[in-house]
């Protein structure tokens, strides 16, 4: 078993910068993917990034390339999003997840989640 904990989400001005943070516990995250998704009300969970811990290879969605960051802590047991030059359309519960099955960005093959973090951008 994981379990899983964000934080770092808060209130921010559009053009702004925030960090969250997805701590986990119980068994380590080696061997795992590590995924950020988000989910604005009224819509879809949507996917973000995610990072394979072996190896650290990362990828994104194309609405947050260039502009977020995603990374891991090995010694801490903690993956990073750091989001800059933040959009109103940014706006969502941001959760972490994480699957040892497989590498995807597909959310239901995320076998543990957080309790997520809200994010919001004003304009």
């Amino acid at each position: 078993q994981v379990q899983l904990v964000e934080s770092g989400g808060g209130l921010v001005q559009a053009g702004g910068s925030l960090r969250l943070s997805c701590a986990a516990s119980g068994r380590t995250f080696s061997s795992y993917v590590t995924g950020w998704f988000r989910q604005a009300p009224g819509k879809e969970r949507q996917f973000v990034a995610y990072i394979v811990w072996s190896g650290g290879r990362t990828y994104y969605a194309d609405s947050v390339k260039d502009r977020f960051t995603i990374s891991r802590d090995n010694a801490k047991n903690t993956v990073y999003l750091q989001m800059n030059s933040l959009k109103p359309e940014d706006t969502a519960v941001y959760y972490c997840a994480s699957t040892r099955r497989t590498i995807t960005t597909r959310d239901y093959r995320y076998d543990y989640w957080g309790q997520g973090t809200q994010v919001t951008v004003s304009s």
